[in-house]
């Protein structure tokens, strides 16, 4: 079995390490942060950790592939009023729409396989 060669892993700590503003039509949304440490995907897309400040309310978005993320810290309130908290690991269908809302903030861990897009 070879070593790692340089470039081929990179470990990030969710406690210790920066996130990157998430961008949501090309522009960074208020309060949406990200971790993800594969340098080909696109921001917020495949694995990452998305961190939600106190009062962060999504942008209504539809999902282009099945999302899934599990509920690290605090608690996320869906637009139907479902209340996701700590512990929950959530599976949503692909073309479902919706919205969200951390009073208090949240942490999550997601995997989205391709880019949300927006309702307008």
């Amino acid at each position: 079995m070879r070593k790692f060669e340089p470039g081929e892993r990179r470990v990030a700590n969710i406690h210790t390490e920066p996130y990157t503003p998430f961008y949501g039509d090309g522009q960074p949304a208020t309060g949406e942060d990200v971790l993800q440490v594969n340098p080909h995907n696109q921001t917020g897309v495949g694995f990452h950790v998305y961190r939600m400040a106190p009062g962060t309310t999504t942008t209504p978005h539809v999902h282009t592939g099945d999302e899934e993320f599990l509920v690290l810290e605090g608690e996320v309130v869906d637009n139907d009023g479902y209340v996701y908290r700590a512990g929950d690991l959530v599976w949503l269908k692909q073309g479902t729409q919706h919205s969200s809302h951390a009073k208090d903030g949240a942490l999550l861990a997601v995997y989205i396989p391709t880019a949300e897009k927006a309702l307008t």
